[in-house]
């Protein structure tokens, strides 16, 4: 995931990994591969998460 993708972008991309992964038709080095990718993917989406959090609680202990 790059530095200008969404959180979107991020997410569709590990439900594609994850749907990959469960059919089970992925060779084994490539399953690694997709893991690997899956793995940085669900670091990114949680980092992206985390600092949406961290701006709606500066938000909403603002003073008025």
């Amino acid at each position: 995931m790059s530095e200008e993708s969404t959180f979107e972008e991020g997410q569709k991309e590990l439900d594609e990994i994850v749907g990959r992964l469960e059919r089970g038709d992925v060779p084994i080095d490539d399953a690694i591969a997709l893991w690997r990718r899956g793995e940085a993917l669900y670091r990114s989406c949680v980092a992206l998460l985390d600092a949406a959090e961290g701006r709606i609680d500066e938000l909403s202990c603002a003073p008025e």
